[in-house]
C-alpha cells in the first residue's frame, strides 16, 4: 500500500506538471492584439475527430498509445496486431452538445480480430445524428423539417514488423447529408461525400521497468483523415475534411500482482491550412499567411508553416506582423490530451484526465472522469466532461461504452452449449 500511494502521489506531481506545462504553452502576452485576434481551423465533417469511446474519453481524448481494445482503429490501427483477445467488439454511445440542444448523439460500433500472432483487421461505423432541424424560406415560412446525419464506415488492418513494432491502415468512406436536398440561396444541396484513410505505426516494450516494477511502455503515431475534399452543392467550394496528425506515449506500471497505473500523453495537429490574414482594403491580397485553396497534399504540408501570426493595422492600412507571433501560432495549434487509469485484477478501472486547446483555435479545455468495470467477457466504460471555460457546450458530456473481449471463440461456443 505504501508503494501504491507513493507510485499515485508522483502520477498526480507529474499531472500538475503537466497542466503547468500547458498553461505556460498557451501563455499569451498582454497584448490587445492578440486576446482579440482568433483563428480557429475549421473543416467540414468535425465529428469525424470525435472521441467515441468512453475510455479514452475519460482520460483526456488520449488514445494512440494506450493499450489495444476493440476501439484502436479510431485511435491507432497499428495497435490492433497486439490484441490479446482473438475478437473485440465495442459499442459506444454519447448524448452530444446537452447544454445547446437534447436531440444530437454520437453511437460507434467497432470490432477487432486477430487472423493470427502477426495480423489483425478491425471495422468500424460511426453515425452522428444532429437532431431536428426545420428548413425555413428568407421570409420565415416553414419549408420542411428533417434529421440531418453524418456517418462513416471503416476497414483497417494491422501487421506486426517485429515483437515490438507494428504497423497499420485503415480506409474510411464518409457521408455527410445535412441538409436532405433543400435549395440553399437558390442552389440546389446534396450529401456530401468522401473517402479517406488513416497511416498509423505503433511500439511497445514490455519489459520497460522501473525501479523493481514492472512495466510497458508504448508510443504511437496516427495520421487520420487523409482524404478528398467534401462540397454540398455543385458550385460552392470544396472543403477540407480534418486530417489530424497525432502523436503519444503511454507507461503502465506494475505497482504489485493485482494493481496497475498507467500514464498517457497525445499531441494532436490538424493537417489543414490556416486561414491567412488579407489587407483591408483589398480582400483578395493576404498579407501574412498562405494561400489555403490548395490540394490536399499540398495542404497538408503547408499546415506546419502557414499560420499568420498577430497582424496589426497602422491608421494608413499598412499592415505588420508581430514578432514572434507565427510560431507563437503554429505551436497553439497543438491539441494536448494527458491521462491516467488505475486498474485493479483488470476488473475495475478508475480514470481522469485532461484536455488543452488554446483559446484562439476553439478553447476546448476541460477535466475528464470516469470508470469502468469487467464481468467475464463484458467491460462496462462510463466518462463524464467537466468544462474549464465558461459557457462550453462540451460541458457535463456523458459517453457510455459496452465491450466485449473473446479471447479464444471455440471455447466461447462450446460453453454456450
Amino acid at each position: 500500500m505504501k508503494q501504491l500511494l507513493s507510485t499515485v502521489t508522483l502520477a498526480l506531481v507529474m499531472c500538475a506538471g503537466f497542466l503547468t506545462s500547458a498553461s505556460a504553452f498557451g501563455q499569451i502576452e498582454e497584448d490587445p492584439t492578440q486576446l482579440l485576434q482568433l483563428n480557429t481551423i475549421t473543416t467540414a465533417v468535425p465529428f469525424l475527430m470525435i472521441a467515441p469511446d468512453s475510455r479514452s474519453g475519460a482520460m483526456g481524448d488520449v488514445g494512440v498509445a494506450l493499450s489495444p481494445d476493440a476501439n484502436s482503429l479510431h485511435w491507432n490501427p497499428a495497435k490492433m496486431a497486439f490484441s490479446k483477445n482473438e475478437v473485440e467488439m465495442s459499442l459506444s454511445y454519447a448524448p452530444w452538445l446537452r447544454a445547446l440542444v437534447d436531440d444530437m448523439n454520437l453511437a460507434y460500433v467497432s470490432s477487432v480480430r486477430r487472423l493470427n500472432d502477426r495480423q489483425a483487421y478491425g471495422v468500424a461505423l460511426r453515425y452522428f445524428s444532429l437532431g431536428n432541424i426545420t428548413f425555413t424560406d428568407e421570409v420565415g415560412t416553414t419549408i420542411r423539417d428533417f434529421q440531418p446525419a453524418e456517418l462513416s464506415l471503416d476497414g483497417g488492418f494491422s501487421q506486426k514488423f517485429t515483437d515490438k513494432f507494428s504497423g497499420g491502415f485503415s480506409a474510411r468512406f464518409i457521408h455527410s447529408n445535412l441538409t436532405g436536398g433543400t435549395s440553399v440561396q437558390g442552389a440546389d444541396s446534396r450529401p456530401g461525400i468522401s473517402v479517406a484513410a488513416d497511416l498509423s505505426m505503433y511500439y511497445v516494450n514490455d519489459r520497460a521497468n522501473w525501479g523493481k516494477k514492472d512495466g510497458i511502455f508504448s508510443w504511437g503515431m496516427n495520421m487520420s483523415n487523409l482524404g478528398a475534399k467534401m462540397s454540398y452543392t455543385e458550385t460552392a467550394a470544396r472543403d477540407f475534411i480534418p486530417s489530424n496528425l497525432r502523436l503519444g506515449a503511454a507507461y503502465e506500471t506494475m505497482l504489485d500482482d493485482y494493481n496497475s497505473l498507467t500514464i498517457a500523453l497525445d499531441a494532436n495537429k490538424l493537417l489543414v491550412p490556416t486561414q491567412p490574414i488579407y489587407d483591408l482594403d483589398d480582400p483578395t491580397r493576404i498579407v501574412s499567411g498562405m494561400d489555403p485553396n490548395v490540394g490536399v497534399a499540398n495542404g497538408i504540408v503547408q499546415s506546419f508553416y502557414d499560420a499568420p501570426g498577430v497582424v496589426t493595422f497602422d491608421n494608413e492600412g499598412n499592415a505588420s506582423v508581430l514578432d514572434g507571433s507565427v510560431l507563437k501560432e503554429e505551436l497553439r495549434e497543438v491539441n494536448l490530451g494527458f491521462g491516467m487509469e488505475y486498474d485493479f485484477a483488470d476488473v475495475f478501472a478508475f480514470r481522469t484526465g485532461y484536455f488543452y486547446e488554446h483559446f484562439s483555435k476553439g478553447n476546448r479545455q476541460f477535466i475528464t472522469l470516469g470508470a469502468g468495470i469487467k464481468y467475464t467477457v463484458f467491460t462496462v466504460d462510463l466518462s463524464y466532461l467537466i468544462s474549464t471555460t465558461q459557457q462550453n457546450p462540451l460541458a457535463n458530456t456523458l459517453r457510455f461504452s459496452l465491450r466485449l473481449q473473446f479471447s479464444d471463440l471455440a471455447e466461447f461456443a462450446q460453453d454456450g452449449e
